[in-house]
């Protein structure tokens, strides 16, 4: 181990309290009250140290407040130490197997894990950039889900991504791997206030779009529409039909509920994805990732 990023001294008590420290981020209770997460593997590192290091140019808030790595991680992945040498002030220690696998939470670490801070997003600081594409999560409960929905929004370019409460906590282990290093690229509102977060978009002008498979409105109809708009139609679109081209807050709702009464009441349109085959449904994160990319498609085309 060759980088000066890292001590050259190995932690290799696992009962040390700063072990302890960072394997209690596992739980929810101990992500609250240190304010830090839990980014393991090389590829949600990888990304957490590049938003660092740009943070660390623009003056703003640090991105990553550790690193702990195995000499074998590093030596597979020379780039965390030159990231390393170029973030003053980041702690960096060298960790034994046994060390890394006792601070992290999956059954087989990959010899790497950072310790981040909570990132402090205000609903009000979203809306201020105005965004075109937002997915709203309701009462979603499943780690894997709502790290899925993160990353299919933001590979579809969407703005942020908004938690209600009663939804899972993004930030535990699980979830955080299920983004592959998403997480760290686009806003994320937590504990929301559905309520409020409508009325503040809708005042906006965004369309509200609730994902509902009993939805009136076909999202393969709003495409054709979307699609013919494009093309120079003149024909009028049906009277009150929402149009993908527009700024756009998508809902998707609980894995076995979907979307109660009161969630439903505040969209301005139900829409279904239409099922071809003989499934009964999509798995939300299945139905989020194709809603996004149709809202995602038609506004990069207009």
């Amino acid at each position: 181990m060759n980088g000066a990023g890292y001590t050259e001294e190995t932690m290799t008590n696992v009962r040390a309290e700063r072990v302890r420290e960072v394997a209690r981020l596992g739980t929810r209770t101990g992500r609250s009250k240190a304010g830090e997460f839990l980014a393991e593997g090389p590829q949600a590192v990888r990304e957490a140290m590049r938003l660092h290091l740009t943070h660390l140019e623009e003056s703003k808030a640090p991105v990553v407040g550790a690193l702990y790595a195995t000499e074998d991680c590093l030596d597979r992945y020379p780039e965390f130490e030159e990231m390393a040498d170029k973030a003053p002030g980041l702690l960096t220690r060298l960790v034994s197997p046994e060390v890394l696998a006792a601070m992290a939470d999956t059954v087989t670490p990959q010899g790497i894990v950072a310790v981040c801070p909570l990132p402090e997003t205000s609903l009000e600081d979203l809306a201020a950039t105005r965004p075109k594409l937002v997915a709203v999560l309701c009462r979603i409960q499943d780690p894997g889900n709502a790290g899925t929905i993160l990353r299919a929004a933001d590979a579809a370019g969407a703005d942020a991504l908004v938690l209600t409460s009663g939804s899972v906590d993004i930030y535990n282990p699980k979830a955080v791997r299920s983004t592959v290093g998403s997480i760290f690229h686009l806003p994320i509102i937590t504990n929301a206030d559905l309520g409020e977060t409508l009325a503040l978009f809708k005042s906006q002008g965004a369309t509200i779009l609730a994902a509902d498979g009993y939805g009136a409105a076909d999202l393969d109809k709003l495409q054709d529409v979307s699609a013919a708009r494009r093309a120079g139609s003149t024909t009028a679109p049906e009277a009150g039909q929402p149009m993908l081209e527009e700024p756009t807050i998508w809902l998707f709702g609980n894995e076995g509920e979907g979307l109660d009464e009161t969630e439903l009441a505040g969209a301005d349109h139900r829409v279904a994805v239409p099922l071809y085959g003989i499934a009964e449904s999509l798995n939300v994160a299945t139905a989020a990732t194709v809603c996004l990319y149709a809202s995602a498609r038609a506004q990069r085309r207009s």
